[in-house]
């Protein structure tokens, strides 16, 4: 009985060996590295910790990159970049310790309420991005967005898998909640969002209506505004901004 032999002349070349693979820095980089390795001396374990490390990096980037697109941030915002000076109040402590994300890994919920400009949709979207960092998937949405999508769907009888754009991410940022009145059949189905997300997902909503005034943002129906904050703020975080509107802060008021 003969032994099977590989042919090691049929084997492509490193390169196209690396290109299969998909290891795009060790095909940019084995190269400069071994360089390097030589000039250094570098052990062989040394000089492949490297290639690896740069490998695990850029494919993390690229995985962060993925899941910012895949968010939809209207525009991308730091907490650095946050004028904490500016709210009249607002629990600077609290805040930060939110983007620990502990909130995201128990599935529970966050709230930011307060007057328009007053930095809600800032600080939510900032605790999204710091989310995609972390490797949670993310979705920010406006509750007007979720309804209409929602409503099409519901004509095209597609309603079950469209609801699943919303239920399937980690953390999901509805903004916005309030500014506009819901109809019924609106109402109702922002309710399937946040009932069907209850404990199995994370999120933060921002509105500037206060607890009591829900009821007429959801068409006056007292009934599902108490089902919906039922859900909504059981294990949540309520985070309160007062204060006037920043992006009026250099309007100068006519005088008297």
């Amino acid at each position: 009985m003969t032994t099977p032999t590989t042919n090691t002349d049929s084997a492509p070349p490193r390169r196209g060996q690396l290109d299969y693979l998909k290891l795009a820095y060790f095909l940019e980089n084995d190269e400069p590295l071994a360089v390097q390795a030589a000039e250094k001396h570098w052990t062989h374990l040394g000089y492949l910790e490297r290639l690896i490390e740069g490998e695990y990096l850029r494919r993390q980037a690229r995985a962060v990159e993925r899941r910012v697109e895949a968010a939809n941030f209207p525009k991308i915002k730091l907490v650095e970049d946050f004028d904490w000076s500016w709210p009249q109040a607002i629990n600077e402590l609290k805040v930060k310790h939110l983007f620990r994300l502990g909130f995201v890994e128990q599935k529970t919920n966050v709230v930011f309420l307060g007057p328009a400009g007053t930095g809600k949709t800032h600080l939510a979207s900032a605790l999204g991005y710091h989310a995609c960092q972390r490797g949670h998937s993310v979705l920010f949405t406006t509750a007007i967005d979720i309804v209409n999508h929602l409503l099409d769907a519901q004509a095209a009888h597609r309603l079950k898998p469209a609801l699943k754009k919303y239920l399937n991410p980690s953390l999901v940022v509805i903004d916005e909640l309030g500014y506009l009145p819901l109809d019924k059949v609106g109402a109702d189905l922002l309710f399937q969002v946040i009932s069907h997300r209850y404990e199995r997902g994370s999120l933060i909503i921002t509105t500037n209506k206060v607890f009591k005034s829900w009821p007429e943002t959801f068409n006056n129906d007292a009934t599902i505004a108490s089902a919906i904050l039922d859900r909504l703020l059981h294990r949540s975080e309520a985070v309160v901004i007062k204060g006037r509107s920043y992006r009026m802060k250099d309007v100068v008021e006519p005088a008297a």
